[in-house]
């Protein structure tokens, strides 16, 4: 059966076209920079927005109920089945790579432990079969601890030990199946890991026990051999009042404060920072210059509303500089650019899946390019390193290399008090260099 008749394999046609349904600039195979754009772009589909989005919003029911030919809107076995041959027969399509899933988005919870788990044992059996029969492979798998009304205090900051145990199988079962399927990663999302008000919240211990959870889950990655590597999501607010992961700046001080620096790394998505306060790529850029960028959610968000809209790139500025910090730290290793973006609830015809896919992909592709002549040409690195330049050299060399105490700096200061000559610092400067790269 076909899922989306509507809808050819969508393939590269160059610049000149204007087919919404096929690629202008994204040409899997083309050489950038020694090494194909598939190599740096590793695209990723999720499973949740794309397969299990109804288009509901804080304000409105369910615009969309039927994703796929066959599909009858029920949580059921068969029903899970069938959504996860229209998902591969997608990602063919697309040709795209990777894909991503939480376990619940994939099969059905059942009324026990067991039977929840024989449920995803049986899809992701199928699952297995089809990566086989596609050569399209798992980016990374996670554990939904935030939607089922158990976890509305949290997973692995909850108050209640009980709830920690049963988020703990949870756990341990979503690193079984992504390991079984081969998957480059395991994430922890702590959608409801913080607290809604501070005065019934022991915010030392809840974090405790995060870290807690986290060093069992590297424990185990261990124990069986799973290969891939462990995330952290950071996400400021929403859906609780603050989140323990607030962004990358925190999440990576959490991290040390721990010991887990050297094993865990940074899964960012850009539409949490600009949550966060910061602008889109700031959380990307921080992360990939700390080399703790794992993976990245490819996505954005509206500022003028208030909460994560979880929109589509196709913005050619902030594609090129993502794609610039990509490149600056090589390339992904097991991570990738996964589409944690749903079309919007009024665009209801499964076309739009493919449309929302395709455009962003092309965005991103076209970022590449761009980004790849901007870090050749390194005009724009000459110019930062200029800005910086007394730091390479006498008294501010000595500062970086750890060689002078405050008692020597105020003796240079009194050798030579004469004013610092102030300097331009050339914001206008860099951003007409960055639309030199951008068309």
């Amino acid at each position: 059966m076909e899922f989306f008749p509507e809808v050819a394999k969508v393939e590269y046609a160059g610049p000149e076209s204007r087919d919404v349904l096929a690629y202008r600039w994204y040409n899997k195979e083309e050489v950038v920079m020694g090494k194909k754009m598939k190599e740096w772009l590793r695209f990723s589909v999720c499973f949740w927005h794309t397969f299990r989005g109804n288009g509901s919003d804080p304000f409105g029911k369910p615009t969309i109920t039927h994703r796929f030919a066959g599909d009858d809107g029920s949580d059921t076995m068969e029903n899970a089945l069938r959504r996860v041959e229209a998902a591969f027969e997608l990602f063919v399509k697309l040709g795209v790579e990777f894909y991503s899933f939480h376990d619940v988005d994939v099969a059905p919870e059942g009324k026990t432990l067991k039977e929840t788990n024989e449920n995803l044992d049986k899809i992701t059996d199928r699952m297995l079969e089809l990566q086989q029969e596609t050569g399209v492979k798992l980016l990374w798998g996670t554990a939904n601890l935030f939607s089922h009304p158990r976890y509305m205090n949290g997973g692995s900051t909850n108050p209640d030990p009980k709830v920690f145990v049963r988020a703990a199988a949870q756990v341990k079962k979503a690193i079984d199946v992504t390991h079984k399927l081969g998957g480059e990663g395991f994430v922890f999302w702590g959608g409801r890991e913080g607290y809604m008000h501070i005065l019934n919240t022991d915010m030392v211990r809840e974090m405790n026990h995060y870290a807690k959870m986290l060093k069992m889950a590297i424990a185990y990655k261990k124990k069986i051999g799973f290969g891939g590597q462990i995330l952290v999501e950071p996400k400021p607010r929403e859906p609780m009042k603050h989140q323990y992961d607030y962004d990358v700046q925190t999440v990576i001080g959490f991290l040390r404060q721990h010991g887990l620096e050297n094993e865990v790394s940074l899964n960012v998505e850009p539409n949490h920072t600009q949550l966060a306060g910061h602008e889109f790529e700031h959380d990307v850029v921080l992360a990939a210059q700390l080399g703790m960028l794992g993976s990245v959610d490819a996505n954005t968000g509206s500022e003028s509303l208030g909460w994560d809209t979880d929109e589509f790139i196709t913005d050619q500025t902030r594609a090129t500089v993502l794609c610039k910090a990509i490149i600056e730290m090589g390339g992904f290793v097991q991570g990738g650019l996964n589409f944690d973006a749903k079309v919007r609830r009024e665009s209801t015809d499964p076309e739009d899946l493919f449309i929302a896919h395709v455009a962003s992909i092309d965005a991103l592709a076209k970022g590449l390019r761009n980004a790849s002549q901007l870090v050749s040409d390194g005009r724009m690195r000459k110019m930062l390193q200029d800005r910086y330049a007394g730091w390479d050299e006498g008294i501010g060399q000595k500062i970086e290399i750890g060689e002078t105490s405050l008692e020597d700096l105020e003796a240079h200061c009194l050798q030579d008090d004469t004013e610092p000559v102030k300097t331009s610092a050339k914001q206008e400067k860099f951003l007409a260099v960055l639309n030199h790269y951008i068309s």
